[in-house]
């Protein structure tokens, strides 16, 4: 049997998914599938090949020095794709337009921005900005005109409005080393009614851990605002009160002990974040590949986020 009659593109996807994800449920998810069809592809592989291609460490899984050969070939592959359907856009023409995007998740400057860049180097026609300020109703921008692309955890069904799935990602409370709750491993309402809450300047709808931990238990803390994440980080690290932000919008700071971070809650406290857009626009060429440009770098750089279904 040759090669191409058994190594198809849904077996690429899949390898990818499962070394971005670590586990053959969210890889399940991501691709799309039942996770008894996933490990069916995989095992199909390996019998094709007779070597092993993932090993179980008890609830996730790695690729095996196999899985990696053929992971690095799907990254070849795969860009090679995405770089053949720009220059069929070029061919028809359709490479011009605007993508101005309403940004609700601050944190998501991190990635946006580097992957704006490289988006212009594809797209030189298309309009990209970011639209600035903070708006109630963001999706409303799409309907009147004013905006292209929303990027936040709204999912709420509205006529002519396509919403993307990127990823789901957890909330943790972020504190200084030395803070009187650093020996608690998780962290409940009743923790934050005394504490100065550090947040971005936006409504205390728009703030989870208000909206679904706190306001529930009616626990209401001082809050104070700061517009960027360092400058929160930076307060949270001299003692000025704890904040709530996404892990992987804090990893290195973790990492280097400049702040100390908690699960909030038994189950941890999650959120899901969208790409929004028009329907009649959502098949554009160039917004096609705004999104998978943005979930192959969110699920390539970003720790502990998760694909939504």
């Amino acid at each position: 049997m040759s090669l191409s009659s058994i190594l198809e593109l849904r077996h690429l996807r899949t390898l990818m998914a499962l070394q971005e994800t670590g586990s053959v449920s969210r890889a399940a998810k991501r691709v799309h599938l039942t996770q008894s069809a996933l490990s069916h592809q995989i095992k199909s592989l390996q019998e094709h090949y007779g070597l092993s291609i993932v090993q179980r460490r008890g609830q996730s899984v790695e690729l095996t020095d196999a899985g990696k050969h053929l992971v690095t070939l799907a990254e070849k592959v795969l860009e090679e794709i995405q770089a053949t359907e720009r220059g069929l856009a070029k061919l028809s023409q359709q490479t011009s337009g605007s993508l101005r995007i309403v940004l609700e998740c601050h944190t998501c400057f991190d990635w946006l921005m580097p992957l704006m860049d490289a988006f212009r180097q594809h797209w030189p026609d298309v309009e990209l900005d970011l639209v600035s300020g903070f708006h109630s109703d963001p999706v409303k921008l799409l309907e009147e005109g004013g905006a292209d692309v929303v990027i936040g955890s709204e999912y709420k069904p509205r006529r002519g409005i396509v919403h993307h799935p990127l990823f789901r990602f957890e909330i943790l409370a972020v504190l200084a080393p030395e803070h009187p709750l650093r020996a608690k491993r998780i962290l409940h309402a009743t923790d934050f009614a005394d504490v100065t809450l550090i947040t971005y300047p936006v409504p205390e709808d728009r703030i989870d851990l208000i909206l679904h931990v706190l306001k529930p238990a009616g626990i209401h803390p001082l809050r104070r605002t700061a517009e960027l994440t360092v400058a929160i980080l930076q307060l949270v690290a001299s003692r000025r009160g704890v904040a709530a932000l996404p892990s992987w919008g804090i990893k290195n700071y973790v990492d280097h002990d400049y702040v100390i971070a908690r699960r909030i809650g038994t189950q941890g406290l999650w959120s899901d974040l969208y790409v929004s857009t028009l329907k009649e626009t959502a098949s554009r060429p160039y917004l096609r590949d705004f999104l998978t440009t943005a979930r192959n770098t969110c699920f390539a750089t970003l720790d502990g986020i998760i694909p939504l279904g």
